[in-house]
């Protein structure tokens, strides 16, 4: 059973949207019966009113105890891992959830992995993939195509048989996350298969779950640019990991 909880959003250039979504987390916040809930936003160095937006959000909460809300901003864009990084070695809560802003995962599907008792006594990382047999997906042809391209190269540098690394929403035991992430060197979109590299030298058990995912617009992924970018990644990734694994 999780009693306090710390989420995790990195943000950037988010105005579009971002509203539609801070609805959402303000819902969750209402009704969760979690002891203690903490939101930590990172912005990566957004250029528009996205940090303003946050800002202002988080100063409704200012007086309510069980909860915590903050909001660190990068002074450039920096990346998602350097982003997540930040994030979760700030937070306090037992248990981490990582999510992407759009919320394409609902905040609530870890609940729907308690429920069905998905959760393992020995296991302190999951990730929600959305090629697990179970996983309810809804998105585009190329975001598929990319997916799979991606989870090939994984599994010929690295050997990595997961079904999918990159899916966003994650969650973590806090002690665990922090011994991960203060290692991490990615600082782009590929750190997740770093991620999985430093948990399997510490002998941290992963398990893939399923989840309800629904395609958002306005992804910050270009599948035509970012590919190459996450190829060099993975090849720096591999060079620091040789004889690692």
């Amino acid at each position: 059973m999780i009693n306090s909880l710390s989420i995790v959003f990195p943000v950037f250039n988010e105005q579009s949207r971002i509203k539609n979504s801070l609805n959402k987390i303000k819902k969750f916040i209402k009704f969760s019966k979690l002891k203690y809930i903490e939101v930590i936003f990172i912005d990566d160095g957004s250029t528009d009113r996205t940090y303003f937006i946050i800002n202002n959000f988080i100063l409704a909460f200012k007086n309510n105890k069980k909860i915590r809300l903050f909001l660190i901003k990068n002074s450039k864009n920096l990346g998602k891992g350097h982003s997540l990084k930040r994030g979760i070695l700030q937070a306090r809560a037992e248990w981490i959830l990582t999510s992407d802003i759009d919320l394409s995962v609902n905040i609530n599907q870890y609940q729907e992995w308690f429920k069905k008792k998905l959760l393992e006594k020995n296991c302190f990382i999951y990730f929600a993939s959305r090629n697990h047999p179970d996983s309810i997906v809804q998105k585009t042809f190329s975001r598929y195509l990319l997916g799979q391209v991606f989870r090939f190269l994984i599994l010929f540098l690295f050997k990595i048989k997961f079904y999918d690394t990159q899916c966003g929403y994650k969650l973590y035991k806090n002690t665990i996350a922090k011994k991960i992430f203060f290692n991490l060197k990615d600082n782009r979109f590929v750190h997740d298969v770093e991620i999985v590299l430093i948990a399997n030298l510490n002998k941290f058990l992963i398990k893939e779950m399923p989840v309800h995912w629904s395609h958002k617009n306005n992804s910050k992924v270009n599948i035509f640019k970012d590919i190459f970018i996450m190829l060099w990644d993975l090849l720096m990734i591999k060079k620091r990991f040789l004889n690692r694994i």
